[in-house]
């Protein structure tokens, strides 16, 4: 049931700022809990170690969004929370936006294996495909369907959108040096990890985009599904960790000119159409 008269409702600003502490504790550790056995030994932390502290801070965000969603609006908000997640009623012409991820990631991919070296040249792991399927599905719901509307409310959506992607970076932190091939990544670590804010701020933006103009949480996980996937899907597999910097660089440049093109043929409106479920 919705909050009583005498129940403390945080405010939006609170209400922001208490859904990001609670996403980040839970994950952060999340991650800590799968690494400390080898952390407390002063050992380096295996690959698959790290790979699998990701899916253990899958859930910060899902239950944060979710927890902050009933303390601010109450069960009906819950509901309705549920009903983006669900809903079909978007037009389908939306689902040519899903084409984007795999498209640049092939294109910036083949043209850096023919301009600069073979070692771009892109992987075909369909599995991969089912890489981000669990991390979208569970994240959306606490970027999409509770901090970007609640950030929105407070500043313009432009704002909210880009300063979401940076949180978002920010929040892979623990397992950054195990994403991609690449790993451990070394004295290119901090250059890697810039290049892979510049990349996914500019999703960011684009999954706020399309969330703004559809209100469907269903389509924001499914371009969270197809970025993560084309990344692991295509993701060159001999590249060394310079290689790989520069390519998620060259394909953040590519991303954030996708964005600033499409905010030219929307005349400056990318994200001032907002649709309210």
């Amino acid at each position: 049931m919705p909050p009583g008269p005498t129940q403390t409702i945080p405010s939006p600003r609170h209400a922001i700022s208490s859904y990001f502490g609670l996403a980040f504790a839970l994950s952060w550790c999340g991650a800590l809990a799968v690494a400390a056995p080898h952390l407390l030994r002063h050992e380096p932390l295996p690959k698959m170690t790290g790979i699998a502290m990701f899916p253990a801070m899958l859930l910060g965000p899902c239950v944060s969004g979710l927890v902050m969603t009933y303390l601010v609006d109450g069960s009906r908000g819950v509901r309705r929370l549920f009903f983006r997640i669900f809903s079909l009623r978007f037009s389908k012409r939306w689902l040519l936006v899903l084409l984007l991820p795999p498209t640049l990631v092939l294109g910036v991919l083949l043209v850096l294996a023919r301009f600069v070296s073979p070692a771009y040249f892109p992987n075909l792991f369909l599995f991969g495909a089912f890489f981000g399927v669990p991390a979208a599905l569970l994240e959306e719901i606490g970027w999409s369907g509770f901090a970007f509307p609640k950030m929105r409310s407070k500043m313009n959506a432009w704002n909210a959108a880009v300063l979401l992607g940076l949180l978002w970076s920010l929040w892979h932190l623990p397992v950054i040096d195990f994403l991609g091939v690449a790993s451990p990544h070394g004295a290119y670590l901090l250059p890697f990890f810039l290049a892979f804010t510049l990349a996914m701020t500019a999703v960011r933006v684009l999954i706020s985009w399309l969330y703004t103009n559809t209100g469907s949480i269903l389509l924001a996980q499914l371009l969270h599904i197809a970025s993560t996937g084309s990344l692991v899907i295509f993701g060159a597999p001999h590249v060394n960790a310079r290689q790989e910097t520069l390519w998620y660089g060259a394909y953040g440049c590519v991303l954030w000119l996708t964005v600033c093109l499409l905010r030219t043929v929307t005349c400056g409106q990318l994200l001032s159409h907002h649709r309210r479920f």
